[in-house]
């Protein structure tokens, strides 16, 4: 297998984007990668493109064809890679296995999703499709289970729901750094608790925005990467893993395991430590989530996550900024596109371009959750030249 690098990405603007759809927001993102990457459209040989529900949210199937000849890619090979709300890193995993074998020696991945056309009931019922369809038959939705879990959290390690209201206010100070978040301010810990409530004891600062928008990634040989840039990040780890589809079956509701497998794959492969880690960006789809993520993953103990931010431990200026991009709480989840950009603040951050909200790194991770922890896919990037 060869080393693989990211030499180029992009990301739009996420939020409302009104008279556009998934196509006008991938070419978008494609067009400005490419040309981030100063590579010519028809050598990419594999073009990936990360969406999970183009058909249900607009009727429009057929994408990686379409972005390939709007792109000018015309004839390089086109997937589109489905993993519910992990598909753009499931993308990634494709790219980069496309590199590493040799299949290609220059990848583009793309992912997005179009969602704000569609109302907040609309959106939530077509993401609770992923659930196991007992469960969905009887009304069960995301916002349902991170409600349970985070209310069985607080309760088992006596923690205290503040702890949750911090990760929404580190957050969303991340994100008012970031041009292209679909929140750019800044909130309170008291607006934050005061929140209207959503899933008890959830509140709506809690939860991530529905979201439109894109990202993209260039990949080649490692190789070969300062042929094309003179600073890039080299994947030194990535991994995937599921756990039980039905979430009441998992003999520990708090733990995520498919979080814990794919991150100790992940972490073999790179040879770092965690604290080797500088940076990291986890699926904050829910607040609880970053919480749960940080102990699977083996930055915190189990039991211990909810003090991180509380403690500033993941503040921009702590041991391990998390979530700098202003994470999917405060930048937006655009189900396809998350993935990907969770990739793209990494690589900003380990080649310099990460502007106001630039951390000193050598090395990131990115974590994108399927689901509520179905399935997961942990990456570890280094900086290269």
């Amino acid at each position: 297998m060869r080393d693989v690098a990211i030499v180029g990405a992009s990301m739009t603007p996420f939020g409302v984007r009104e008279g556009e759809w998934v196509m006008d927001l991938l070419v978008e993102a494609g067009r400005a990668c490419i040309a981030d990457a100063g590579i010519a459209p028809d050598d990419i040989d594999h073009l990936y493109v990360s969406n999970m529900a183009s058909g249900e949210f607009e009727g429009q199937t057929g994408v990686p064809n379409a972005l390939a000849h709007d792109l000018g890619a015309i004839p390089a090979y086109t997937q589109r890679v489905d993993q519910t709300s992990s598909s753009g890193a499931a993308g990634m995993y494709a790219a980069w296995q496309s590199v590493a074998s040799g299949a290609s020696d220059l990848t583009l991945l793309v992912g997005g999703e179009k969602m704000t056309h569609r109302s907040t009931g609309e959106a939530t019922d077509v993401i609770a499709s992923l659930t196991h369809p007992v469960e969905y038959k009887h009304g069960v939705t995301l916002p349902s289970f991170a409600g349970l879990t985070a209310r069985h959290y607080l309760d088992r390690y006596d923690a205290p729901r503040e702890a949750l209201g911090h990760v929404a206010v580190k957050n969303h100070a991340n994100g008012a750094l970031n041009p292209n978040a679909q929140f750019q301010k800044e909130i309170t810990l008291e607006t934050a608790l005061e929140s209207p409530m959503v899933a008890d004891p959830l509140r709506l600062y809690d939860f991530c925005p529905v979201t439109d928008g894109s990202a993209a990634l260039a990949l080649v040989p490692a190789e070969h990467a300062e042929s094309y840039a003179d600073a890039f990040a080299r994947i030194a780890g990535i991994a995937g893993a599921t756990d039980t589809h039905v979430v009441h079956e998992r003999a520990d509701p708090t733990h995520m395991g498919a979080v814990a497998e794919s991150g100790a794959a992940a972490f073999e492969q790179s040879g770092y430590e965690h604290d080797e880690v500088d940076v990291a960006e986890l699926h904050d789809m829910f607040t609880i989530l970053e919480v749960m993520q940080l102990e699977a993953l083996g930055f915190e103990d189990a039991g211990e996550g909810w003090r991180a931010a509380m403690e500033g431990r993941t503040a921009r200026d702590g041991a391990l900024p998390v979530n700098t991009s202003g994470g999917l709480k405060s930048k937006g989840h655009p189900l396809g596109a998350s993935g990907v950009a969770q990739a793209v603040e990494v690589y900003e951050q380990l080649v310099g371009g990460a502007g106001d909200r630039q951390v000193e790194a050598d090395v990131g991770l990115a974590c994108n959750v399927g689901g509520f922890g179905n399935c997961v896919i942990t990456t570890i990037m280094e900086a290269g030249a």
